[in-house]
């Protein structure tokens, strides 16, 4: 049976320092392990899917510290190709009020970005697999990443396999004409993207003309244009956005909406005070793509995205440890954070 989820990506070990220090009073950092499509597979996990995590590490105690995290998950590990001298890393300050969170990236000449196609058995990384999940940042990593997304997407489809995309864009890993050259031809393989009206417009050229991700203004029927193009463009099938607007770093109101088949559907808004907002992102694909998994209808679907996310916002570190159950008492509408007795 085809039941299984899979995320092709790089893993990070991620130093933040503790609270809401900055970069210059930090003595002590905190330690975990990240990465988009990881973290998509960490919150599948915890909502109970069966999921492969596809990647590229060193052959080193701390690569497999990683692989232990992610196996206590009841991830599979067993397609991860081991070479190479080091595992990136990723640096990240948290932002409070008016103070942005700040991100530095150290990921250049990783084992993951030297990967070669070769080092992947294919057969072995798609072995029962339903779902295949790739974002902007893998494609954005090497020359090589790209050329394995390429492939990956490839070795999918011959496989009647669905594609997801989250388009993710990161200025400080390529430009956008570079993201445009290489994401347009990705897009080709791809059943349903995932981003916002930013991504959309640095990594495919289309613009949602009356919304500004700075300024907070958002246009749904811009939203619903934008998705149209994308499906027009490149074939897709479904698009979905999130919807944030920035109140401040520590305030946020958020929300969703999802392009199905010449349907629109949005979810409810949430009012969000943030305790990390880092791998929001990553939480709402993996609450989409259960749905979809699970035969939700589009509406159903886009809410447990939404609501996934949001509870995301509440955890530190990462990764949503939030399971059906509480994603599902949020989307009936049971928001107060009442102590559970």
């Amino acid at each position: 049976m085809k039941d299984t989820f899979v995320g092709l990506g790089d893993m990070l070990i991620s130093f933040s320092p503790p609270g809401y220090r900055r970069f210059l009073q930090a003595d002590t950092m905190d330690v975990s392990y990240t990465g988009a499509e990881a973290n998509v597979c960490f919150s599948l996990a915890m909502l109970g899917a069966k999921t492969r995590f596809v990647t590229r590490l060193p052959d080193n105690d701390i690569a497999r510290c990683a692989v232990n995290k992610m196996k206590g998950f009841g991830i599979d590990t067993s397609a991860i190709a081991y070479g190479g001298d080091r595992m990136g890393v990723i640096y990240t300050e948290k932002g409070a009020a008016q103070r942005p969170s700040k991100v530095i990236y150290d990921r250049g000449g990783t084992s993951f970005a030297r990967i070669k196609e070769t080092d992947l058995d294919w057969d072995a990384v798609f072995a029962d697999a339903a779902w295949f999940h790739f974002t902007g940042i893998t494609a954005a990593l090497s020359g090589n990443t790209r050329r394995l997304c390429l492939r990956a997407c490839r070795e999918a489809k011959a496989r009647n396999i669905t594609v997801s995309c989250d388009l993710n864009y990161r200025k400080k890993l390529w430009s956008e004409q570079t993201a445009r050259q290489v994401m347009s031809q990705l897009m080709q393989y791809v059943d349903v993207v995932i981003g916002n009206e930013e991504d959309a417009e640095r990594v495919l050229g289309i613009k949602a003309a009356n919304s500004d991700v700075i300024s907070g203004k958002l246009s749904n029927s811009d939203y619903e244009h934008t998705a149209g193009e994308i499906m027009g463009q490149f074939g897709v099938k479904k698009v979905a956005f999130t919807m944030r607007r920035s109140l401040s770093a520590s305030d946020n109101e958020w929300s969703a909406m999802f392009f199905d088949q010449g349907k629109v559907c949005y979810s409810r808004t949430y009012t969000i005070h943030i305790v990390n907002r880092v791998g929001g992102g990553d939480a709402f694909s993996a609450g989409l793509i259960y749905s979809l998994m699970n035969g939700f209808e589009q509406q159903k679907a886009v809410e447990f995205a939404a609501a996934a996310s949001c509870l995301k916002h509440s955890i530190e570190l990462d990764v949503n440890l939030s399971t059906v159950n509480e994603v599902m008492t949020l989307v009936n509408g049971d928001g107060s954070g009442r102590v559970q007795r």
